[in-house]
């Protein structure tokens, strides 16, 4: 396993282990997803440098566009919610107190 790979596998368990264990709020859980959807970017970027093909070039850039769309809907969701229920604390999030 190179270092580059190590990295790239380390980051995202690292947002992995943060969204299992860490969540308390919401914003914190969506920075766990940002982090581990920046490391899958990072991940193919690189496998399509060492690949030296430009079939796989696009690739990168639409998962980077995907994740620039979900960041903003959670964005969206955590302003949502945060009017809604005063918090963004998961535990007040409960579909029977609406």
């Amino acid at each position: 396993m190179s270092p580059m790979q190590y990295a790239v596998s380390a980051a995202f368990l690292l947002g992995l282990t943060g969204l299992t264990f860490h969540r308390t709020h919401l914003l914190s859980a969506l920075l766990c997803l940002e982090g581990m959807m920046l490391s899958l970017f990072v991940a193919l970027s690189v496998w399509s440098l060492q690949l030296n093909a430009s079939n796989f070039s696009a690739s990168p850039l639409l998962l980077l566009a995907f994740s620039a769309c979900e960041a903003s809907a959670g964005l969206a969701l955590l302003v949502a919610t945060a009017r809604t229920h005063g918090s963004d604390r998961l535990q007040t999030l409960n579909l029977l107190q609406c």
